[in-house]
C-alpha cells in the first residue's frame, strides 16, 4: 500500500466527504515532506484560507477519536499531529495474520460483499443522517432508526457506507434475486453474530435469543448496530412483524433500517412500548438542502476527479462553454435530489448519448430519464420487438435467469438475446454467477416502478398476453 491509499483508506474509515478526502491528500501529500499550509491550500483549491480553516477543522474532528492528541492541541499544529501519527501507522511493520482470521477476511458477509462495494464506490455525502443516527444512539439505551426515501435518494448506499465504516451485521432485502424473507434473514444475522462474538450452542436460536447473549458480551461503551435495508422488499405474511424483528431491545443494542414510503394502514414494524424509534424522512423539507448539497458534491465529483468520467465529461460541458458552476446547479435541479438519475444520466453524457442536447434539454427526474431513453431506442415505435420482450421476459419471471432461458421463452436465437442484455440494456441489469450460470434480472426497484407502469398503461397491447403465454408453454415444455 502506498501513502496515498493508506490516506484514501483512512478518509473511507474516518467518513470524510469527497471534499475533504481531497483536501486530506493535498495537504499530506507525501510522508517525507512537510504538509501544507492553508495558505498554500487556499491557492492549491482557489478558495479562501477561511474556507480551508473549515475543512480542516471537519477534517481534525472526525479524527479526532483515532488520536486524542487533536482536542487536546490549542492553535496551530493539528496538521502536523496528524502527518505523525499516519506516518507510524504507514512505517509500522506488518503484523502476521492470525490462522483462524483467514477464513474471515472480508469484513462484510460475502454475500453482500459486491453490492457493498459498488454502493460506496463514489460515495458522497450524507453527513447529516450520520449525525442524526449517532445523536439517536447517544441518547437511548436501545432502538429502532428507520432512514424513509423514494426509490433512488441513496437509501442502500448510505446503509452500505454505515457498515463499510462501522463493519456492523447487516443485511440488504433484494427482491428481484428472492433474497428477502425472514428464514433467509435469520440465517444470515444468526451467521454474523455467532462469528463475530463466539455465541456457543446458538446454531438454532432465534434473534431475541441471539441478541440477548451479544449485549451480555459487550464491554462497556460497545454498541451492536445491526442495519438493514429495504424493508418495503421483504416477503412474508401480513400481520407479522417485519422479518419477526423483535419487539422490545437489550440495551446497546439498535437497528439501523431502510424503507420506501408507505401508508400508514400498511404499517409492519411494531414495538413494545418504551422502546426509541426514530424515522428520518429523506423528503422532508428541512432535509431539501442537504440533499442538494450532497447531490452537487456528487456532480462535482464527477466533473473533478473521477478517474472514468471526467475527461469525458469536462468535454461534454466545455464543447457547449458551459461555466461548471451552471452545469452543477442544472443537472442538480433536474436530478429531483435522486442520485440514480445521476448514475444513469452522468455516464450517459459521458458516453455520447447526449451529443445532439443541450444542457435544458436533459431529462428532468428520473421517470422522464427512463421514458426518454426507451422513446430513444425506438421502444415505442417498433412495439413487440426483441428489446422490449427481453424485458418483459425479466420482469414477468421476476427472479434471476440466464439468456438461455429468455432466448427459449422469446423463440430466438441466444446470440441475439445476448447483444440486447450485454449492450442494449447493460446499465439496468444485474449480472451474477449463480452455480456456474451467469443469470439476468432487472437492476433496481425504480426501473420496475417504470416497466410495471408501461404494463398499467399499455394494458391493450398484445405483448404482455404473448410474453406470459410463451412463459407459460416454455415451462411446460421443461416439465414435459
Amino acid at each position: 500500500m502506498d501513502w496515498q491509499e493508506l490516506l484514501t483508506g483512512e478518509s473511507g474509515t474516518h467518513g470524510l466527504s469527497m471534499e475533504q478526502t481531497e483536501t486530506l491528500l493535498a495537504a499530506l501529500f507525501s510522508p517525507e515532506r512537510a504538509p501544507l499550509n492553508q495558505a498554500q491550500l487556499s491557492v492549491k483549491f482557489s478558495i479562501t484560507e477561511a474556507a480551508v480553516t473549515q475543512r480542516l477543522g471537519e477534517i481534525y474532528k472526525k479524527f479526532s477519536k483515532s488520536f486524542p492528541e487533536l482536542s487536546d492541541q490549542q492553535g496551530a499544529g493539528k496538521l502536523k499531529i496528524m502527518h505523525t501519527k499516519l506516518k507510524q501507522k504507514y512505517y509500522q511493520p506488518s503484523q502476521p495474520v492470525v490462522a483462524t482470521q483467514a477464513c474471515n477476511s472480508s469484513p462484510y458477509p460475502e454475500e453482500f460483499r459486491s453490492l457493498i462495494e459498488e454502493k460506496i464506490r463514489r460515495f458522497c455525502g450524507r453527513q447529516f443522517v450520520f449525525d442524526t443516527f449517532q445523536q439517536f444512539i447517544t441518547d437511548n439505551p436501545h432502538g429502532y432508526f428507520t432512514i424513509v426515501g423514494d426509490a433512488g435518494m441513496g437509501k442502500s448506499s448510505i446503509v452500505a457506507k454505515y457498515v463499510s465504516e462501522h463493519k456492523s451485521p447487516c443485511y440488504f432485502n433484494i427482491l428481484v434475486e428472492g433474497r428477502n424473507r425472514p428464514e433467509l434473514f435469520l440465517k444470515s444475522i444468526r451467521r454474523q453474530l455467532i462469528d463475530r462474538y463466539q455465541l456457543p450452542s446458538s446454531e438454532d436460536a432465534d434473534l431475541p435469543t441471539l441478541l440477548a447473549k451479544v449485549a451480555g458480551k459487550l464491554t462497556a461503551g460497545e454498541r451492536l448496530v445491526i442495519a438493514i435495508d429495504a424493508l418495503d422488499e421483504v416477503e412474508q405474511q401480513p400481520g407479522e412483524n417485519l422479518l419477526h424483528l423483535p419487539t422490545s431491545l437489550p440495551n446497546n443494542v439498535y437497528f439501523l433500517l431502510t424503507r420506501r414510503p408507505y401508508n400508514l394502514g400498511q404499517k409492519r414494524l411494531s414495538v413494545s412500548p418504551g422502546v426509541p424509534v426514530k424515522e428520518l424522512d429523506l423528503r422532508d423539507s428541512e432535509y431539501v438542502n442537504f440533499n442538494q448539497d450532497d447531490i452537487k458534491e456528487y456532480i462535482r465529483y464527477l466533473i473533478n476527479t473521477d478517474a472514468e468520467y471526467k475527461d469525458k465529461l469536462r468535454n461534454w460541458i466545455q464543447t457547449r462553454s458551459i461555466p461548471d458552476l451552471i452545469f452543477v446547479e442544472q443537472v442538480a435541479n433536474k436530478s429531483e435530489n435522486n442520485f440514480m438519475y445521476l448514475r444513469y444520466v452522468l455516464p450517459a453524457i459521458a458516453n455520447g448519448d447526449y451529443n445532439d442536447l443541450d444542457l435544458k434539454q436533459l431529462p428532468k427526474g428520473l421517470q422522464e430519464y427512463y421514458q426518454n431513453h426507451w422513446v430513444r431506442m425506438g421502444m415505442d415505435a417498433k412495439p413487440g420487438q426483441l428489446m422490449e420482450n427481453v424485458l418483459y421476459i425479466l420482469l414477468e419471471i421476476g427472479t434471476p435467469i440466464p439468456c438461455e432461458m429468455i432466448a427459449g421463452i422469446a423463440k430466438v436465437d441466444e446470440c441475439d438475446v445476448g447483444k440486447v442484455l450485454e449492450d442494449e440494456w447493460v446499465e439496468y441489469l444485474k449480472k451474477q454467477n449463480l452455480e456456474g450460470e451467469i443469470c439476468y434480472t432487472i437492476y433496481h426497484a425504480s426501473f420496475l416502478d417504470f416497466l410495471k407502469g408501461k404494463r398499467e398503461m399499455d394494458s391493450k397491447r398484445k405483448i404482455f398476453k404473448e410474453v406470459n403465454q410463451r412463459i407459460a408453454e416454455y415451462l411446460e415444455e421443461g416439465l414435459g
